[in-house]
């Protein structure tokens, strides 16, 4: 009986929703198209690595850092042979792949390798038994001419056979004609790859007889476990070998990385997206328990108790979720389809002909759209048991708020209270785990307690947004105001939702203006450089640089190389692992660095090294102390600390020594390339002409950007708006459904006041005036959920601010246009929001509405 009830309740009230149910589909298809995205990508990237791993890898052991953009290690011809008499190989290939490089059009002068990180592979065409590609047009390559070209690069560059193709790498730059085209067996990872011939490829990418590795195939009469400890024996120290798994379990580690920060984050904004849906679920069955008061009372006067009616609003809520969670799990697999489509754009060619669906992704969609629903539309549920039957019948819908809002009054005080407090603490905090700790504790604390105060809020800060609507607006202005101060709680739970979205909003362009604000001071304090060149996929090798130093009027040259994963040993005998800045001996005449003891200068001028301030004061560290240096393979050095540098510094707290000091134990072929350059116009040059001869001098090198101090700050600029461009357009989708929040309360308004719509009409209100009666509403309360929004926003981000201060977010900006356009835009968004509801209220039935019961 219970259950036929409900179905009956659910199916007559289905209109009213659907757009509950659109929130729990969006919500949970963010989260399944999340985890088929990822599935999918995961299953991809695995049979790409299992069809062309080697059974074994044999490479120059490197103990230390593989300090990138320098010489390869390499292993000698010899070795090829020598491994390929081992009892259990079947055959043994020497292969030569090096990865920083950079393909070049000579017609257009135009980078064609892969932008947004993805590597340029070149290397020796061999017949390996698991090649990734095969040749489908053309031939392999035959002389010192010749390469063989991805089929995916070559399109997109649109190259073909006999076409030119320049290859810039550490050893210098080379020019080929395409004899072949080949393409990928599995999916292109992103990356380009370029082949030469064996021969071509020891000279031109190593300058050296040798083989970067040299990869096994077994016959089958041994493991590849086996055939690693037989070669490693006969081959004895200086060389490490991998299995194929092992291979496999490195290469999918890489790829994890960036799949798992996608996941991770669209799954946290899809959190965000929940708990506003959960908001418009409550807001959704608070007000059909309201409307259906005498029903209710009608069910208790005939015997039903407290907890069939209780039931009955969650079976309702158990329908909801059931049907949301199954268009949300298919329209998951449509955003998989979408996410896909959007990586073979960027090159990530993925098999979209297989998506990969396990048991996790129907069980955290129903688990995801049941529980949220469930559980949103319980609070109503149990405020629809506790309605008497008389009281119900009476149309008294709800009990007495005096006693619940003073609950409300003592826990959200005590709450935000509590959360202010934990912001205070995190601001206050020299530790950064402890601050970052109480910034999400006060966070947390602080939206939950803005939330339970919300509908008390809403009395004051109503009244004031729709002070001025009667004078403006006449009577539908003043009817606007009173219908949005007519329910708080409506009201506070409707605005709640779109508070959330606008509150992490006005949070993150709060911390990402402070952001840009301080590297640009940072710029114009630290830097005195006039000209900076960056490499975006490749590093400076020497033909490059004897470019830069050739221009004319450019002077006080810096170079500057990044060292990653060097060891330290300090005095009181504590390691640590970081990289190392090794710049030019005249690095003072172009940066000036902050210290808070000694002078850069004179660190570099005495073969000395700096370090950060952080690190000297977690390590007691004074001018003169000796720190041991482990460059790796063996090569240490113990250098004197001759500066402290304030934290917060553009070079990322990372120690800094000369290129000449790190030369001493490092030799020149095993140094990294230079990551940077900068320089300096000359004495009474023109610092324009200088500048446009720079770049002259890099044409060759498409790959090279050359800025000046405004133009660095631009790159500054750029990069912290694709961050914050992100986070808006995840953010998006909590917005949308805060905007169908504000959607259904008002349709859902509009069908519980009908005969009082009746009445209005019938005493002289016209369409127009009735239309912008519901428009005006809906500004109001998307205006209230902005203020709120923006304060709670503001409160986040200063505090973030202060938090992140110690790591180089010195000055607080708060970007007032920002905030303006939030707030006009919630304006548009509430007309936006009122469109169908004011629409379906001014077609309304005059004497059919006045009728209703």
């Amino acid at each position: 009986m219970l259950l036929k009830t409900s179905l009956r309740s659910f199916l007559a009230h289905k209109g009213r929703m659907v757009l509950s149910l659109l929130a729990v589909v969006l919500s949970v298809a963010f989260v399944s198209g999340t985890l088929v995205f990822s599935n999918t990508a995961t299953a991809t990237f695995d049979r790409l690595f299992a069809s062309t791993a080697s059974d074994l890898t044999v490479r120059q052991a490197v103990t230390g850092p593989q300090h990138g953009g320098g010489k390869p290690a390499t292993v000698p011809v010899a070795t090829q042979a020598k491994l390929a008499a081992e009892p259990g190989v079947k055959s043994a290939v020497g292969s030569v792949f090096t990865e920083s490089n950079v393909l070049v059009d000579p017609a257009t002068n135009k980078s064609v390798s892969p932008t947004g990180g993805a590597p340029t592979f070149v290397g020796n065409w061999t017949d390996s038994p698991r090649k990734s590609v095969d040749i489908t047009s053309g031939h392999a390559p035959q002389g010192a001419d010749q390469v063989v070209l991805d089929a995916d690069t070559a399109k997109k560059a649109g190259l073909g056979l006999g076409a030119k193709l320049r290859v810039i790498a550490a050893t210098g730059n080379h020019d080929y004609t395409i004899s072949g085209i080949a393409t990928f067996r599995t999916t292109n990872p992103g990356a380009a790859l370029a082949f030469l011939d064996t021969p071509t490829a020891q000279q031109d990418l190593l300058g050296e007889t040798a083989f970067t590795s040299v990869e096994l195939f077994g016959d089958g009469s041994r493991t590849n476990d086996q055939l690693k400890t037989a070669a490693l024996a006969d081959l004895g120290s200086g060389f490490e070998a991998q299995t194929s798994a092992e291979q496999q379990k490195e290469s999918a580690k890489g790829v994890g990385s960036f799949l798992g920060f996608m996941k991770y984050a669209m799954l946290g904004f899809a959190g965000v997206s929940l708990l506003v849906g959960g908001f418009l679920i409550i807001n959704t069955f608070s007000m059909l328990v309201a409307q259906r008061t005498r029903e209710i009372g009608l069910l208790r006067a005939v015997g039903g108790s407290r907890e069939q009616v209780n039931r009955s609003v969650l079976i309702e809520a158990l329908l909801l979720g059931l049907i949301g969670s199954t268009l949300g799990l298919a329209g998951g697999l449509g955003l998989a389809m979408l996410l896909i489509q959007l990586m073979k754009a960027a090159g990530m060619n993925l098999d979209a002909t297989s998506l990969a669906i396990d048991w996790t992704v129907p069980v955290a969609s129903y688990a995801v759209g049941i529980l949220i629903t469930v559980i949103a539309a319980w609070i109503p549920a149990r405020r629809a048991s506790r309605i008497s039957p008389m009281a119900a019948l009476r149309d008294h819908g709800t009990p007495a708020e005096a006693g619940a809002n003073r609950r409300r009054v003592i826990i959200g005080s005590l709450v935000t209270a509590l959360g202010a407090a934990a912001m205070a603490g995190a601001a206050a905090s020299t530790q950064g785990g402890t601050a970052g700790l109480l910034l999400g504790l006060g966070v947390l604390l602080s939206l939950i307690g803005f939330v339970v105060l919300g509908p008390l809020l809403a009395t004051g800060i109503v009244r004031v947004l729709g002070a001025a609507l009667p004078a403006l607006f006449g009577p539908a202005g003043k009817l606007a105001q009173r219908n949005a101060l007519r329910n708080p709680r409506r009201t506070g739970a409707t605005a709640a939702a779109l508070m959330i979205g606008l509150a992490l909003v006005t949070g993150a362009s709060v911390v990402t203006a402070s952001m840009v604000s301080s590297a640009n001071a940072k710029v114009d304090s630290t830097v005195g450089a006039d000209f900076g060149l960056n490499s975006q996929a490749s590093n400076f090798n020497s033909a490059m640089v004897d470019a830069v130093k050739a221009t004319k009027g450019l002077t006080s040259v810096t170079e500057a190389k990044h060292l990653p994963e060097t060891k330290f040993t300090l005095p009181d005998g504590k390691q640590w692992e970081s990289a190392l800045q090794a710049v030019s001996g005249n690095f003072g005449e172009n940066f000036a660095v902050p210290t808070t003891a000694g002078r850069i200068e004179d660190a570099l001028r005495d073969g000395g090294l700096m370090v950060d301030e952080d690190l000297a004061k977690e390590h007691n560290l004074k001018i003169g102390d000796s720190i041991t240096v482990d460059y790796g393979n063996g090569r240490t050095q113990s250098l004197r600390l001759g500066a402290v540098a304030e934290s917060g510094n553009l070079f990322g707290g990372n120690p800094l020594a000369t290129i000449d000091t790190v030369a001493k134990v490092v030799p020149a072929a095993d140094l990294p390339l230079d990551q940077a350059i900068y320089g300096s116009a000359a004495a009474g040059a023109d610092k324009a002409t200088v500048y446009n001869d720079l770049k002259k001098s890099m044409e060759p090198y498409p790959q090279v950007t050359v800025v000046d101090k405004a133009g660095y700050k631009d790159l500054v600029q750029s990069q912290v708006n694709q961050l914050l461009y992100m986070i808006y357009g995840l953010l998006g989708l909590a917005i949308v459904v805060a905007v169908l929040g504000v959607v259904n309360t008002l349709a859902l308004s509009v069908v519980e006041r009908t005969r009082e719509i009746g009445l209005l009409r019938a005493i002289g209100l016209s369409r127009r005036q009735l239309r912008r009666m519901v428009r005006l509403e809906s500004v109001v309360i998307a205006l209230f959920g902005a203020v709120l929004g923006t304060g709670l926003g503001l409160g986040w981000g200063i505090t973030a601010r202060e938090v992140l201060a110690d790591q180089g977010l010195d000055i607080l900006t708060v970007p007032t246009g920002t905030i303006v356009s939030i707030l006009i835009g919630s304006a548009v968004v509430g007309l936006f929001a009122a469109l169908v509801p004011a629409f379906r209220a001014a077609r309304m039935n005059v004497l059919a509405a006045i009728a209703t019961d």
